[in-house]
């Protein structure tokens, strides 16, 4: 199966990248579910002038440089990187079980 990184268009303002552990946890997940959040961040997120518009910042020492974006009943995980106009997305998950600490 093709990694989501092959499934984004290159004419984006930010570059989307995903996490190793990300990558593998969207190739888990249902076809449309996959799609949904390939969508999202195609449509939303890669060619906005500010992503942080579509999202919220993380709370607490451990989260406090993440942002977060909400799909459905899934949460995307991202790192924001401004000095190279990258997303990196660390981590996908359910919204009841995303923030647990099991890495």
């Amino acid at each position: 199966m093709p990694s989501a990184l092959t499934k984004l268009s290159r004419n984006m303002a930010w570059k989307i990248e995903f996490s190793k552990k990300a990558d593998q946890t969207l190739n888990k997940l249902d076809q449309e579910t996959r799609k949904r959040i390939i969508r999202f961040v195609q449509e939303r997120i890669a060619p906005s002038g500010n992503p942080r518009s579509f999202g919220a910042a993380l709370e607490g020492d451990r989260f406090k440089r993440f942002w977060k974006y909400r799909v459905g009943d899934y949460r995307l995980v991202c790192d924001i990187q401004d000095q190279i106009v990258t997303i990196l997305i660390v981590k996908i998950g359910n919204r009841k079980d995303v923030y647990k600490d099991n890495s």
